[in-house]
């Protein structure tokens, strides 16, 4: 684990944090800390509750158990030793330290009007560790290239959280502003300028505007700002060639994003999804979707404590998820002749060509008899 981050715990907490077995504090991805409850991490795909020896034990009852005293002292550290100094990051329930660690927050919340004011009575930490994984990228961005334009298409990343999608962007920002492109026929390319927009300082972990992360040689930042306001200001100020964004989701992010495409800029974005079906579901994304911003997606998902990546194209999403809606549609048996129907939203799903009927040749039922009366013997025996 990072110094820095070790430093924001109280010494009670950070004792039990120090004596962690190497496999999991090499490998520690979040730790959760809650009050009078046990303490609890998880590495490599796994989890674990921790003793106060710093061992490890799926059996709750024997873990360390954080009081109150600690969880305040904690928010103090986090927060600077003032509330007010984060009290808008507290309102989104979050609070980004330094690194690009995001420290999620759980408590009572405070409505005005009601909309979200900001987090009272805080005693649930969710404090998750940023890492850089150079030469992450250089396994997909191959898949991404643009050969006639001579940078990447448009691509949407997407994975349920905590597995890489931030990580992965990180990573392929630098190779695009170092001109590491990854592939024999992008070897004179060059770099390109990336801006990103780094609204929960995650993606450039910047302090005091600078990124602690390598992100190459041809990268602005926009630390802690919105999204679309932030895409926005990149387009008119910082001519960027492509635009990095993480996690969008809402309507004023799709509207920016379509601003940016058409002053021709190229979009590296993220968002929470487990899958195509998920994309097209979303009405924000499924918008994007079916208007084919994104000429690639990006799926990831962790097996055998690797992340793994599968890239598929614009046309390839529609008709995959195209085949599943045709499937799902209706209740029929998987045996019932096949039929086409309408998705849940044809707007949303592009149409495919329609199969032919299936005609199928009815059977004669089996007979069923009842079995014969058994014989005398037969009853004795039973």
């Amino acid at each position: 684990m990072p110094q820095p981050l070790m430093e924001l715990f109280p010494n009670s907490l950070r004792q039990v944090l120090e004596q962690l077995p190497a496999i999991a504090r090499d490998s520690l991805e979040e730790i959760r800390i809650r009050e009078n409850r046990p303490l609890e991490i998880s590495y490599g795909s796994r989890y674990s509750f921790v003793r106060e020896d710093g061992t490890l034990t799926d059996d709750h009852q024997g873990a360390f158990v954080p009081g109150r005293e600690q969880c305040r002292a904690l928010l103090e550290r986090v927060t600077n030793h003032s509330i007010y100094a984060v009290e808008e990051e507290l309102r989104r329930g979050y609070v980004t330290v330094s690194g690009g660690h995001r420290i999620g927050l759980a408590g009572r919340t405070v409505l005005d009007k009601g909309l979200v004011s900001h987090l009272r009575d805080i005693a649930g930490f969710n404090v998750r560790i940023a890492r850089a994984r150079i030469g992450f990228g250089a396994q997909v961005l191959p898949g991404l290239l643009d050969f006639k334009a001579k940078t990447i298409r448009h691509t949407l990343i997407i994975s349920p959280p905590q597995q890489g999608k931030t990580t992965l962007i990180r990573d392929l920002a630098r190779c695009i502003s170092s001109g590491q492109w990854h592939h024999p026929s992008a070897l004179d390319w060059g770099s390109r300028k990336v801006g990103i927009v780094d609204e929960r300082s995650e993606i450039a972990a910047s302090d005091r505007g600078v990124p602690t992360f390598d992100l190459g040689p041809r990268c602005d930042v926009l630390d802690a700002c919105p999204k679309a306001e932030g895409i926005m200001m990149m387009v008119r100020s910082l001519s960027p060639e492509i635009i990095v964004v993480d996690e969008i989701g809402r309507p004023e992010d799709a509207e920016a994003l379509n601003e940016a495409i058409h002053a021709g800029v190229r979009v590296l974005a993220t968002a929470h999804a487990t899958d195509l079906s998920d994309v097209f579901g979303r009405p924000v994304l499924a918008k994007l979707a079916a208007e084919r911003v994104f000429g690639s997606y990006v799926l990831l998902w962790r097996a055998g404590g690797k992340v793994e990546h599968r890239i598929v194209s614009a046309e390839e999403a529609e008709q995959e998820v195209s085949r599943r809606y045709s499937r799902a549609a209706g209740a029929s048996p998987r045996d019932a002749p096949a039929t086409i129907s309408k998705a849940a939203n044809p707007s949303l799903v592009p149409q495919v060509q329609t199969e032919a009927l299936v005609t199928v040749k009815a059977r004669p039922m089996p007979v069923i008899r009842s079995p014969a009366p058994n014989r005398q013997g037969d009853i004795n025996n039973a």
